[in-house]
């Protein structure tokens, strides 16, 4: 790809592009300072990451009292948290009932041949769906989502179910079968399982301390940084298998888990949907949450306004439909209208 070209238009937006430098925009295509070869040879790049990290750990100490000094010492070493039998049996059995009987709004996402959809959790659905509701509204929930992120944020929460496919190479490949960051900061996901994962059948894939800003990976971070900025890349690097060793990390841990579990990653580290050898289905409560990164208080947040709390990812969708109709983007979530999670494609 060849370098930037400062246009008459990009040097008027160089304020804007300066102030994303402090943000959590990590394209390094679309902003000519994050995707400079010269600057990231600096360090730009190497000091936005050591800068977020410092302040995600400022962050988390304020926030330590959320969770067991065991489980805050596990992820420590490990960058994830998984709770087995999380739920009591009998509320856990009301729950999966609902899952089962829900149909609401809905939509997919296709990459590869894989599909994911999507039912997001608003109030609207939530008001239906007691033991949803009360999953979600617990602090059992929210804690160690708010401890691994870093903030008290209102996180996007749907349930979400994934169409594996049989892991193919080339065309069809599902790129999240790659073990891959998500940006160039700490970000917390969690899914916690419905349903018994089977180990060949795509389970949530995390290379255990790969959260861990070591010298390595700082090394690694500044060699990717430099071919991004040359190649073009939406900052979400990826590391082959068999280079894990280079950055002293072990094999990735499948979470081939029984039903009821919880598992809350840092997708700073290295993770992956794993290999499938036969078609699947995954079902999931799933949540994202991903605020600015340099921000050093833990409780600001628009999420919680009346308007916003619940429907952080319907807002995000209803933006997308508003770009795709002025010609802006393509279309990524695509609405299926009304259907359940175990609806069959």
């Amino acid at each position: 790809m060849p370098k930037q070209k400062w246009s008459p238009l990009k040097v008027l937006m160089l304020p804007f592009y300066a102030f994303q430098i402090i943000t959590g925009e990590k394209r390094f295509i679309e902003n000519p300072l994050l995707g400079s070869e010269k600057l990231n040879r600096k360090g730009l790049h190497i000091w936005r990451v050591k800068t977020a990290a410092k302040i995600v750990e400022s962050r988390r100490r304020r926030l330590q009292h959320l969770i067991p000094q065991n489980e805050r010492t596990f992820f420590a070493e490990n960058g994830y948290i998984e709770r087995r039998n999380f739920l009591t049996p009998e509320m856990f059995a009301q729950l999966r009932s609902e899952v089962e009987a829900l149909r609401a709004p809905a939509r997919e996402m296709t990459q590869g041949k894989a599909v994911t959809r999507r039912t997001s959790l608003t109030p609207e659905v939530l008001k239906d769906y007691p033991a949803i509701r009360a999953l979600v509204e617990s602090n059992a929930w929210s804690d160690p989502l708010r401890y691994v992120g870093g903030f008290k944020a209102e996180p996007v929460i749907s349930i979400q179910t994934i169409f594996g496919t049989e892991t193919e190479e080339g065309k069809g490949k599902d790129p999240q079968t790659d073990l891959h960051m998500d940006t160039f900061h700490s970000t917390v996901k969690a899914w916690f399982f419905l349903y018994d994962v089977p180990e060949d059948e795509g389970p949530f894939t995390y290379v255990a301390g790969s959260h861990k800003l070591t010298k390595r990976r700082l090394a690694w971070h500044k060699r990717k940084s430099i071919l991004a900025s040359v190649r073009g890349d939406n900052g979400s690097f990826r590391i082959p298998e068999n280079q894990l060793h280079l950055l002293r990390l072990p094999e990735p841990t499948k979470f081939a888990v029984p039903a009821n579990t919880l598992v809350v990653g840092d997708t700073f580290g290295f993770h992956a949907r794993g290999k499938s050898v036969r078609p699947s289905v995954r079902v999931e409560i799933y949540a994202s949450q991903r605020p600015n990164p340099f921000l050093p208080f833990v409780g600001l947040d628009a999420g919680f306004l009346p308007f916003v709390k619940g429907r952080k990812e319907v807002i995000g969708w209803f933006i997308e439909d508003c770009l795709v109709r002025l010609g802006l983007r393509r279309q990524i979530w695509k609405d299926i209208g009304t259907a359940g999670p175990l609806d069959p494609r």
